[in-house]
């Protein structure tokens, strides 16, 4: 009876705790959620011709992209170079934020206005990025210039496309988590 009550207390002590943890992320004013980390809702399958919705579906491509504990995880078990999309496309200035963990020999791109950018742990713009480490990406667009942001510093400016795009995402190689997509418009 002792050992359940203290296993009873030490559960009301760290409960808040968890919590307190899991409810980190607030959106900021005049932001929505690009993914919502239960499902793949507004997102689409972007290899091939055919672009198949991935409304209420939490994985794509047998598993490449899947909703994990509220994160959208690469898993390179699944072999491919495949994409997932947003159905929405953006042409107008926008800014785009999440955060990312890349793991174990990442090497995965986004697209976004005719600009690639990639996130391989040291490598160019990614030269403070280690593997195992949360960050905050931000894209950012006005008019014709994209400026791409990791943990609140430029890593690079250049111009961007002028068509209209989806926000896509590219499961190359290695591990990555994302969480906490969003955007203003």
């Amino acid at each position: 009876m002792r050992r359940f009550s203290y296993v009873f207390l030490l559960s009301a002590l760290l409960l808040p705790l968890a919590a307190i943890t899991a409810g980190d992320f607030k959106l900021e004013p005049g932001f929505t959620l690009l993914f919502n980390g239960k499902n793949l809702d507004g997102w689409r399958e972007a290899s091939g011709k055919k672009k198949e919705s991935l409304d209420s579906k939490t994985e794509a491509f047998n598993g490449r992209f899947k909703v994990v504990a509220g994160n959208l995880v690469y898993d390179p078990a699944v072999k491919g170079d495949l994409y997932i999309e947003t159905a929405k496309e953006f042409g107008n200035d926008v800014t785009i934020k999440f955060d990312f963990k890349p793991g174990p020999k990442c090497n995965n791109d986004l697209f976004l206005r005719g600009t690639k950018f990639d996130i391989i742990p040291g490598n160019k713009e990614n030269k403070n990025v280690k593997e195992g480490e949360w960050y905050a990406f931000e894209i950012v667009v006005k008019g014709d210039k994209i400026e791409h942001k990791i943990n609140g510093e430029t890593a690079r400016t250049s111009k961007a496309g002028s068509k209209a795009t989806p926000f896509k995402l590219r499961a190359e190689f290695g591990v990555i988590e994302v969480k906490n997509i969003r955007i203003m418009e």
